[in-house]
């Protein structure tokens, strides 16, 4: 048990690690201060560190799922343990003073290692609302191809949106597929944790302002930002 609690804590610093950040500094930004990391370090330090932040993010917890399933061969309670982990290292990193990402992009990639079909079926609201997103912006004319691939683009509700469904639908995929009920429990864990980010990512800060209201919390959970 000890080894299976060890390589958790490991799992959550590597989810910790703030590359993203780190490239920001190195440029002298600091990525904390926009509200999306990802999106800032494509467009302020640059496409390469861009992709490169991204595809880090997604593999925290497609390593952490692997080495303890594949290499540590840890049950499978375990093994969900150590990818949820991962996740609340990107939203709440030590380095960064416990103040991270959403958790979307490790917490996709993390269930799609965990539970491969299961995430098969749920990407389909998560390609709705990226294609919702993005096709629109491609096809406009008045744009040079260099503005149509700033990532993220204009603000989105689809996309959020979509992530938000699939996170609630995916512990039912999960139970659908066979996968053993540990693996069932970490998807409804991890789908409280997304929503708990949401909910209190910059919080404290909102609260404090007379427009604050309880439609706001309603849209953080739905849309992921308090206004629409």
């Amino acid at each position: 048990m000890w080894h299976e609690i060890a390589f958790a804590f490991g799992a959550y610093i590597l989810g910790s690690f703030p590359l993203m950040y780190l490239m920001g500094r190195l440029h002298g930004i600091d990525l904390r201060e926009y509200e999306d990391m990802h999106i800032a370090t494509w467009r302020n330090v640059g496409r390469v560190q861009g992709f490169i932040g991204v595809v880090f993010d997604f593999a925290k917890g497609v390593i952490a799922v692997l080495i303890a399933r594949e290499v540590l061969h840890f049950s499978p309670g375990w093994v969900a343990v150590a990818g949820v982990v991962a996740v609340v290292g990107q939203m709440w990193p030590v380095f960064l003073k416990f103040d991270g990402e959403k958790g979307n992009s490790t917490g996709l990639a993390m269930s799609g290692a965990l539970a491969t079909y299961a995430m098969l079926i749920v990407l389909i609201p998560v390609t709705i609302g990226f294609a919702v997103r993005t096709i629109p912006r491609f096809r406009r004319k008045d744009q040079t191809v260099n503005e149509k691939l700033k990532f993220g683009g204009p603000p989105s509700l689809s996309l959020p949106l979509g992530m938000a469904i699939a996170f609630a639908a995916l512990p039912l995929a999960a139970w659908l597929v066979g996968q053993p009920l540990d693996v069932v429990y970490a998807c409804v864990a991890l789908f409280v944790l997304i929503l708990l980010r949401r909910a209190t990512a910059g919080l404290s800060a909102e609260i404090r302002q007379p427009s604050w209201n309880s439609t706001m919390l309603l849209n953080r959970l739905l849309f992921d930002r308090s206004e629409i």
